[in-house]
């Protein structure tokens, strides 16, 4: 898996302070996206065992105090990408305790894979649906257009 951008400190993208990534690789290519960048599944920076424990070691940090982790894109589950996510995901579920992880997919929640089930299983809040421009609306919180749904799962 590759990743576009790392943000160890970020408060746009879920609750609170939180540890952002976006990675690469997206199926959907919504018209109006603002990630365009991170479609192809081969562009950015490789995603390997050094920067997995750089947000393990940044979300269980105390001098900045994260709520979590949140994972966008591209689409963190994009086929290519589900074996590393699943890992991330449970890495942090064991090793940083009380931390919540928020998810953003163009996959709707009754469209998944039992792969991607595997992952969705394993976080705290899904973000669901294609980025729709029609329905885009600047006044929503944490997502983009109105028929993506926040599923608050765990």
């Amino acid at each position: 898996m590759n990743y576009h951008q790392y943000y160890q400190t970020d408060v746009i993208n879920g609750p609170g302070t939180r540890a952002t990534l976006f990675v690469s690789g997206c199926e959907h290519q919504c018209r109006g996206c603002y990630n365009q960048s991170t479609w192809n599944a081969c562009s950015g920076h490789e995603f390997d065992e050094q920067m997995q424990q750089r947000i393990i070691d940044d979300l269980n940090d105390d001098r900045i105090k994260r709520r979590g982790l949140s994972l966008s894109g591209g689409d963190p589950l994009f086929p290519a990408n589900l074996m590393a996510i699943l890992a991330l995901v449970k890495r942090v579920n064991a090793e940083c305790p009380g931390k919540d992880i928020w998810l953003w997919t163009g996959y709707t929640l009754a469209s998944l894979s039992p792969e991607q089930q595997q992952v969705v299983d394993l976080v705290n809040v899904v973000v669901d649906g294609k980025f729709e421009q029609a329905l885009a609306d600047p006044s929503l919180v944490f997502k983009g257009s109105s028929n993506q749904q926040i599923h608050y799962l765990r």
